[in-house]
């Protein structure tokens, strides 16, 4: 398996899918880098040699993404920036309900979690 920034990527699958296993790096990103770095995208994870692996890890770094525990540090902090200025949307992180404005008198229910019974027992 190779190892990209810490993460060990599929050796089966396709460089533009095994790519995104890496947090931070989605679809487009994916297909960027592999286009910049003149790699095929059809070619299999196991077939990489060590010059494409690190043509890859350095132009990830050339493009100044924030990948894996920095961006998780920075989406962290953010919400904890959120929280301590207690706006709405810091409150509502609080709370864990939905930020964006969704109804919550129905649905909701991956941010509340499962649904506690009213009165009797329910089976």
């Amino acid at each position: 398996m190779p190892r990209i920034l810490g993460v060990d990527i599929p050796n089966n699958k396709k460089l533009a899918y095994s790519l995104r296993y890496i947090y931070g790096i989605g679809p487009k990103r994916a297909d960027l880098i592999l286009s910049e770095t003149g790699i095929d995208p059809d070619m299999r994870a196991k077939d990489l040699n060590e010059e494409q692996i690190n043509a890859i890890m350095a132009k990830i770094n050339e493009l100044n993404y924030l990948v894996e525990g920095d961006l998780r540090r920075d989406l962290a902090a953010n919400m904890k920036r959120l929280q301590a200025i207690n706006c709405f949307r810091g409150l509502r992180h609080r709370r864990g309900l939905p930020v964006r404005g969704q109804r919550t008198k129905t649905n909701a229910r991956t941010r509340k979690g499962k649904s506690a019974s009213v009165g009797g027992l329910r089976k």
